[in-house]
Formats: structure tokens, sequence, C-alpha cells
């Protein structure tokens, strides 16, 4: 096998992209198949670097690292979607901070007078702010640009892939099903688009195993509020119920937020395992299959250690 041969990645959202864009700029060519480029829930996350529900942390500490340090040189670029912005994470009881924390040079932990009402306590810390439909833009466009090609189809068994000398598993949900991995469970998210009524800041809430999120990230005219967790939901439908309850959730903790104009609704299933796989495999009639898949919600903040995994991981 030589690093002539065609890699094909089979998935088209954050994760997919990322890939793409690495193993291109490492000089490999690229063809990306995928029933929507770029995917749905990728457009549909927040999207604040955190790592979020995720293991094994040995692996995630160093993964979550490399993105980081993208993002920052990426966030000097208005172009990508990506901004380094402040804010805090706060909760209504005492809390730890994240493990995370000792990642990021400034977190320190709040003053009183830095939390809203109902918080006892939090952290104040500086992330990248990722505005996920102007990042993905760029993200395809980047991939184009250094060659790569895409395929819109749904894609049910790595069998169906011809011609590949390697395929790399980015599908997300469908990844699971892909390799035969029962492991694999959706996590319904939702966020609401809303008009920006002057907030420069981002917000969450430690809400713990909660299905229900607190979250308000900026980017620019809108701020995206979140959100949702549902657990074992795949459904890509809008829940108008619980896109109210999400806006009167932030509202409470950010009361211009009440009457901001609503934009849109934003839905998405995160691919949830219990850990991060990032794996050599093979596919019955040897072609290696390297698997990228089960990032949960921290799937951009993993993006780009993951994906430079998976240049490591190539066989040749």
């Amino acid at each position: 096998m030589t690093s002539t041969g065609k890699i094909v990645i089979v998935g088209g959202g954050v994760t997919g992209l990322t890939t793409g864009v690495a193993l291109l700029e490492a000089g490999l060519p690229v063809h990306l198949v995928a029933a929507e480029i770029p995917g749905p829930t990728s457009v549909a996350a927040g999207a604040m670097w955190g790592p979020y529900l995720v293991e094994p942390w040995s692996k995630v500490r160093r993964w979550s690292l490399v993105s980081l340090d993208v993002f920052r040189e990426l966030s000097g670029d208005p172009a990508t979607g990506v901004r380094m912005v402040g804010g805090v994470e706060a909760a209504r009881n005492a809390v730890s901070a994240p493990e995370w924390s000792t990642l990021l040079p400034d977190f320190r932990e709040c003053s009183p007078g830095e939390l809203p009402a109902g918080f006892v306590g939090g952290f104040r810390f500086t992330v990248p702010l990722i505005d996920m439909p102007l990042y993905l833009q760029y993200l395809l466009e980047r991939f184009r640009g250094a060659g790569g090609t895409t395929e819109r189809q749904f894609v049910g068994s790595f069998d169906e892939i011809a011609d590949a000398s390697v395929i790399v598993n980015c599908a997300g949900l469908g990844a699971g099903k892909l390799a035969a991995d029962d492991d694999v469970r959706p996590i319904r998210g939702q966020h609401v688009v809303v008009k920006n009524p002057g907030i420069t800041e981002f917000f969450s809430e430690d809400t713990g195993l909660s299905p229900d999120l607190v979250c308000i990230y900026p980017h620019g005219e809108t701020v995206v509020l979140g959100g949702t967790a549902i657990e074992g939901e795949a459904s890509l439908l809008e829940d108008p119920v619980a896109a109210r309850a999400i806006v009167e959730r932030c509202a409470a903790v950010e009361p211009r937020l009440a009457k901001a104009p609503v934009i849109a609704s934003r839905v998405g299933a995160r691919p949830t395992r219990s850990e991060v796989r990032v794996e050599a495999d093979s596919r019955s009639d040897g072609v290696p299959v390297l698997h990228n898949y089960g990032h949960g919600g921290s799937g951009v903040t993993l993006s780009w250690g993951c994906a430079r995994e998976i240049v490591k991981m190539l066989p040749f």
C-alpha cells in the first residue's frame, strides 16, 4: 500500500471535515462521503471549547489541548467564526473545579459579585467560542481548497465503499451502526438562536446530569441559548415546548433575553459512548478502517486532536 491510495471519510460533521483537512494537509488524497455536508448535529452545536462528559481523561486531555491551540490560532481570523471569549460557569451548589481547568491559564474562582442571583459558586475563564454554521463553512472551503472531494450519499455499510486504501469512520451517531458497536447512543440536544440584546460574555450553568441545560453563547449579532440533553432520543425535529423552556431558563439568568426575537431552533443528536473511539480496525477484505467517533457533546473540543491522531495511525 502506498500513500497515493484514496482515503475515504464517512461523515460530514465537524469530526469528518476536520479529519479530512488534517489528512489533506499531510499530503494525502481524501474523498468525503455523507448524507449531509455539513452534518446537522454539528450545525446545532453551541459551541464552546470544553471537555464535556467524555472519557478517557488521559486521551481527552491531550486531544483537547491540541484543539485549544488550533482554535486560539484560528481566532485571529474573523472568517473562521472562532473567537476567544470570557465568561462564567456557575452552579447553584458548591462544586469543584473541573479537571480541564488546569488547561486554561486564566481560570479562577468567581467573586460573589460576579455570580447571578441564586448561584453560590462559579469560575471565570476565557475559551474559544465557535459560530458553527460559519466555522463549518470555513472547514468545508478549507477541505475543498486543499483538494478534497465530497459526495452526498448515505452509507449503510463499509462494503459499499469501493477503491479505498483506507476508510475513516467519522459518521457520528451512524458510526456505531457501521461498526456494529452497541455502545453508541444518542443524546438529543436543542438550542435556540435569538437576536443579541447586547451580551458579550458567555454564561453556562453546571447542571450536573440534568437534561435541562443553561448556556448563553454570544456570537456577534446573535446568541445561542441552550439547551437540552435527552438521553436515548435521536429525533432532529424541533420541540417548541422545549424551545420556550430554554429561553425562560436563560432569561432567568440574563433578563435581557426575555424579549429577544427568536431566529431559529437547532437540534442535534450527540453521538455518545462510554469512551471516545479512535482506533484502528479493518474491513473483512483487509482494507484498514480507522474509527473516530463517540465524542458526545465534545466533538468540537476534541476535533483537531482526534484528527491529528488519525493521521498518525495511517498504515503507510
